[in-house]
């Protein structure tokens, strides 16, 4: 989990994720075209976030196409967020039924 943190810290990583989301199964070229680097920047933010399993990559032919992997982000949310929403929306139903006793 602390690769998919690292990855996730650096704002150009999070936009090649962002570019995914929008359209998955992008080339170099195509994610090169979103943003304000060098391809080999680029390049070596896309091989930090294929060690952090946060991307995919297949060839076809000669063509290497990056995929976009959510699961690490999801078990993100499962460990970090989603124990402190479920905790506020317990709180928010004992509230309601507190409420609905009292009328």
């Amino acid at each position: 989990m602390d690769k998919v943190f690292k990855a996730l810290a650096d704002s150009s990583r999070r936009q090649l994720l962002d570019e995914l989301f929008k359209k998955n199964g992008q080339t170099l070229n195509e994610l090169c075209e979103h943003l304000e680097m060098t391809r080999q920047s680029v390049t070596k933010h896309l091989l930090l976030l294929e060690e952090a399993n946060l991307i995919v990559v297949e060839w076809h032919g000669r063509h290497k196409l990056h995929y976009l992997n959510a699961a690490p982000i999801g078990d993100i949310y499962d460990r970090w967020i989603g124990k402190y929403e479920r905790h506020r929306v317990e709180a928010l139903l004992e509230l309601k039924n507190k409420l609905e006793e009292k009328t």
